[in-house]
Parts: C-alpha cells; sequence; structure tokens
C-alpha cells in the first residue's frame, strides 16, 4: 500500500481548528497508510500511543521549514517509502516540498485555511506563498471566498482544490442533550442564543452584547450563552456590565471539544455575526462553528465576514447579516425567537445540509482523491 507523510504543526493533543482539521482526516485513512511528523506538545506520549499508525515528535513546540525537519522529515519518506505527503497547513511547512521530493515523494499537497488570504495580500508574503505553491501538486481552499483570494496570485503557480473541513455528525446531533449546561449556568427553561467562538473583535460577541438590550424588550426572559475564552473577555464583560446585563449574559470559558455539542444544544438559535477586520487581513475562512450548530438542529446568524455566508443556506438553515449593525443582528434573533417552529424548521433543513455536503465522510473521499496523483 501506498504510504502518505504529514507534516504538520497542528496536531492534537494540542486544541485548535487546525489540529481537529488534520486528526478527522487521518482517522479516515487507512492506518498503515501514514506516517506523521508533529511538533510536541504536553500529552502527546499518552495521545499518540492510542493511535493506529506511527506520530514522530520533534522536540519543538512549533514546527518550521528548517534544514533540520527537512532532513528529518525527508528520513522519514525514505525509512516508510513514502510516495505522497500532506501539508497540515502549507504555509510555511510546504517550503520542505523540495526536500522530500528529492527523498523520492512524488505527489504533495498542501491544505489553507484562512491566513494564507492575508499572506497573499502583502508583498512579501505574496512571494512565500508563491514559492510554496509551485512546490506543490495540489493547493487545497476550504472555501470560494478563500479561492478568490488565492488563485489571482497562486492559480498558475499549482492546481487549486477545495478541501473544506467536516463536520462530525455522529457528535454534533440533535440528540446531543443541553439540559447539563442549561443547569449549571441556572438558564433554566428560558430561551437560549449561544455563541461558541474564541472571544475576539473578529467573531462577534460585543455586537451580540450591543444588541441584546433589544432582544430583551421583546422576550425578557431571553439568555445569552457566550462559550469560549480569549483576549476579548474583559471588554465584554466591562460591556455586560455597563448595560446591566450580568443576569442575562452567561460568560463560560473555554470549553473542551468533547462538550462543545451540549453547549450547541443549550441553545435554541445559535448567532455569531463575524466582521472582516484589519482591512481585509482578519477574515472568516469559512466558519465551522455555523455547521456544527446546525448539526446540532438549529438556526442561524452568521455574518459576512469571509466565507462564513457558504456555511449558511440564508433563509433556509438561518440568516446572513449585516455584522456591524446590532440592531440588525438583535432583529434577526429576536424574529427566530418569535417563531420556534420556523426556527426548528431552520434547524431541520440545517441538519440535512450539513448530513449531505459538509459531513466527514463526504470530506474524506475528496482527500483520498486528491492524494492520488
Amino acid at each position: 500500500m501506498s504510504r502518505t507523510l504529514v507534516v504538520t504543526n497542528d496536531f492534537p493533543p494540542r486544541q485548535g481548528g487546525i489540529q481537529t482539521f488534520v486528526a478527522a482526516l487521518l482517522a479516515r485513512r487507512p492506518p498503515d497508510s501514514l506516517v506523521v511528523l508533529a511538533s510536541d506538545a504536553p500529552g502527546s506520549a499518552r495521545h499518540d500511543a492510542a493511535l493506529p499508525y506511527p506520530v514522530v515528535r520533534r522536540a519543538t513546540s512549533v514546527l518550521l521549514p528548517t534544514p533540520g525537519v527537512g532532513c528529518q522529515a525527508a528520513d522519514l519518506a525514505r525509512r516508510y517509502g513514502c510516495d505522497s505527503a500532506f501539508f497540515g497547513a502549507a504555509a510555511p511547512l510546504a517550503l520542505l516540498a523540495p526536500a522530500l521530493r528529492s527523498a523520492g515523494v512524488r505527489h504533495l499537497v498542501g491544505a489553507t485555511h484562512g491566513h494564507e488570504t492575508g499572506w497573499v495580500a502583502l508583498p512579501g508574503a505574496r512571494q512565500v506563498m508563491q514559492r510554496i505553491a509551485g512546490g506543490l501538486d495540489v493547493l487545497t481552499y476550504i472555501s470560494e471566498y478563500t479561492y478568490a483570494r488565492l488563485a489571482p496570485a497562486l492559480g498558475n503557480r499549482t492546481r487549486l482544490a477545495q478541501l473544506s473541513p467536516g463536520v462530525d455528525v455522529d457528535l454534533f446531533t440533535p440528540s446531543a442533550d443541553g439540559a447539563a449546561v442549561r443547569r449549571r449556568h441556572g438558564l433554566g427553561d428560558a430561551p437560549v442564543v449561544v455563541c461558541v467562538s474564541r472571544l475576539v473583535a473578529r467573531k462577534g460577541q460585543d455586537v451580540l452584547v450591543a444588541g441584546w438590550p433589544r432582544v430583551l424588550e421583546r422576550h425578557p426572559d431571553a439568555r445569552l450563552l457566550l462559550v469560549g475564552g480569549g483576549p476579548g473577555e474583559a471588554s465584554l464583560r466591562r460591556a455586560i456590565a455597563s448595560r446591566e446585563l450580568e443576569r442575562s449574559v452567561v460568560l463560560t470559558g473555554p470549553v473542551a471539544a468533547p462538550d462543545l455539542p451540549a453547549h450547541y444544544a443549550a441553545g435554541d438559535v445559535f448567532a455569531m455575526p463575524c466582521r472582516t477586520r484589519r482591512g481585509g487581513l482578519d477574515v472568516e475562512g469559512l466558519g465551522m462553528v455555523f455547521l456544527e450548530a446546525a448539526a446540532c438542529g438549529r438556526p442561524v446568524v452568521a455574518g459576512t465576514s469571509g466565507g462564513a455566508p457558504e456555511a449558511v443556506q440564508d433563509g433556509v438553515t438561518g440568516h446572513v447579516v449585516e455584522p456591524r449593525s446590532a440592531e440588525t443582528v438583535a432583529r434577526t434573533i429576536g424574529d427566530l425567537l418569535d417563531d420556534p417552529a420556523r426556527a426548528r424548521a431552520m434547524g431541520a433543513a440545517g441538519r440535512a445540509w450539513v448530513e449531505q455536503r459538509w459531513s466527514w465522510a463526504t470530506i474524506a473521499k475528496t482527500f483520498d482523491q486528491l492524494l492520488t496523483p
């Protein structure tokens, strides 16, 4: 059987979107077709011992395309007879592509996620991305938005192909039980709007808080559940206090990945009015939280940033709104809380769409095709 060398800085047990993406792709490959070179992290030895394929950890918390890493990757490719390689994040690790070709690897694939759209917008970084693309047989993109930003700079250097993240439809499901989360945070039977994301400006939790008094005018018992941690927590708490919303807005802090379905399930509506910042350099690549919420049968309210509208069927699985207007966001949320039957229908439509288009089973088939020369 042909074998693939996976070179990635982003790999569990470290948490994050790219880590989840890479691990989920590999979980659906034949175990004897893989070998992984990754950075190290606390708990890695126990994590790796449970995997069915070999993982080699370099003694660093950040894997970079240094000569030493290049030599180690090439040695692994020779030792395991790898004829293909996959870079979990092409920028910058795919700069190692020439070293792997010299070691006999014939087919190289690199993934992009979202931050690379900022790279191609900056002259120096654009040249690095062009060099990376030129060394690969395939460079993947996660959304049509990111493709539109990458293609003008990279499209003549390599083949571009879509490889979006997927959703574990057996984990994120309408049968997820949010009762314990509701009890923990004293939400009772109140209508709940939930947002699951890092607390950073792009995600729009500040807009949710700013618009929340308008939601309360229509639904006085409603609660806003902000799930996640991040550098924006202090400013959000100040905004909540200044509006005297402490009773109706709850910040949970960071939540472990296995507990996320229950937090989605605790809400009646999911909302994250993400917005593009810093002249387009801070942008939402796709927005997996919208798809995870939909998989849990919840209607979603999304902002217009980047690829986020591609994670919503506007008017069918939820709504895409102007993320800088607290009034618009609040009105859209209020309308969904007004009509629980319509909200449930949107949630059901979202679940069906995720099963058909965004499940890991579907994404894994695409990955298999991309690894085949």
